[in-house]
């Protein structure tokens, strides 16, 4: 019994930790993931996703009626001298009821909600810009991620090849064909890679602290290898003349600019309507004891008449304009020239990868082949061999490199855009 008990006991167990895991898997593999993981983790997006909401909560109420008041008067309350004071309504020499409604100038209303509806436009876009900013930030974290983790990988086999070149050196010092310097050297050399992967180690930590903090998760929590890279753009989807289009059209940051623009227009349009009195309507029923028996209408306005103070705020609408104006423009200069040298950064890159996958990592493994076939026929000393091995390593390492730079510029290519390529 209770051996059942015990095998029971270790299934529930086993049954808890595979659900634990499947809620909350570890994450990495792809960029994929980690983006779906922030969009609903985030606490900073999830700010501005909330900031957005209530700014469109806003609309409705910008572009309503105030509401009434009511206001109730108790009229010669002592009845003449001839009671005590009192506040019943039946019995105070009359009640006067007014029930008043606020009414803005023509217009006003409108405007007032049109202006809500740009600012809540602006919100939505300073969101869909945090999002943007926060997905390029993980996309280049895990593209430097990735890299470090194949420069590890990389490290390890040159280490490994080090290691075989050691044992050939060795062979060959036995056998009086080469001096005891060639073993040394590669001794060093392995001693020289270890190093890098300690370094490679620690930035791999430091970028998975990285990753996790954009994720909002400790610091410390797992994360998988890197898979398989993120595929690039096809050449026509990145036309420098079609993508500037997209960017005017579509960047969070002019979205939210052009907005504010609108709403500084509609602002100043409504500055120059309280030139016009708004009204207030009113009517009032008055109760002599227990009857009502006269009413009264009610019509009051504001008299715009303080001219100095009117002329400041149209002043400062007209200022404020001109400022959202200048700010859209300058904003549109700042992230076409930002698209611009992330564009030539992003084809450099793809450029780079190109000719080291196809020209220099052939010539540079022929070359170590060669060198390797030399050294153990005693044609060609160590150094030859151990100058083909970084040759072959400088050029991994440069394709690497190409790779990771072209997701990074990439990735701020669509955090301009707003969207992914």
């Amino acid at each position: 019994m209770k051996k059942y008990l015990k095998c029971g006991a270790l299934a529930v167990l086993g049954a808890w930790c595979v659900l634990a895991r499947a809620q909350d898997p570890a994450l990495g593999a792809n960029v994929e993931s980690l983006l779906d993981y922030a969009r609903s983790r985030n606490p900073e997006y999830a700010a501005m996703r909330f900031e957005a909401d209530a700014a469109a909560e806003r609309v409705v109420p910008a572009g309503a009626l105030p509401d009434p008041r009511l206001r109730t008067e108790l009229r010669d309350i002592t009845r003449m001298g001839e009671q005590n004071a009192t506040l019943l309504p039946a019995r105070v020499g009359s009640t006067r009821y007014l029930v008043m409604q606020d009414l803005p100038w023509l217009g006003k209303r409108e405007l007032k909600q049109e202006i809500a509806e740009l600012e809540a436009r602006g919100a939505e876009g300073r969101a869909s810009g945090s999002w943007a900013e926060l997905a390029a930030r993980i996309k280049a974290a895990h593209a430097r991620f990735q890299y470090v983790y194949r420069s590890e990988q990389l490290a390890r086999e040159i280490l490994d090849l080090m290691v075989r070149l050691e044992k050939i050196a060795q062979v060959r010092y036995a056998g009086g064909l080469a001096a005891q310097q060639d073993v040394i050297r590669a001794q060093v050399e392995q001693t020289g890679m270890r190093g890098e992967l300690i370094a490679l180690d620690a930035e791999s930590r430091q970028l998975q602290a990285r990753i996790n903090a954009l994720l909002a998760r400790p610091a410390a929590a797992p994360l998988d290898a890197p898979g398989l890279l993120r595929p690039l753009p096809a050449p026509a989807s990145l036309e420098p003349a079609a993508l500037e289009d997209r960017v005017r059209s579509r960047n969070p940051q002019l979205f939210a600019d052009e907005a504010r623009l609108r709403s500084a227009e509609k602002t100043r349009e409504l500055t120059y309507k309280n030139r016009y009195p708004d009204f207030t309507l009113g009517v009032s029923p008055i109760q002599y004891q227990g009857s009502v028996k006269e009413w009264e209408l009610m019509l009051e306005l504001n008299l715009p008449l303080q001219q100095g103070t009117r002329r400041a705020q149209e002043r400062e609408a007209e200022a404020m304009l001109s400022a959202a104006r200048s700010r859209r423009d300058a904003t549109a200069n700042q992230v076409l020239g930002e698209l611009s040298g992330n564009l030539s950064a992003f084809n450099a890159a793809r450029r780079t990868e190109t000719l080291t996958t196809s020209s220099l990592l052939p010539q540079t493994e022929l070359a170590f082949r060669a060198a390797l076939a030399g050294y153990e026929t005693g044609k060609v000393d160590f150094a030859t061999l151990l100058d083909a091995q970084r040759q072959i390593r400088l050029a991994r390492q440069a394709s690497l490199k190409a790779q990771a730079e072209a997701r990074m510029s990439l990735a701020e290519i669509e955090r301009i855009l707003g969207e992914d390529l």
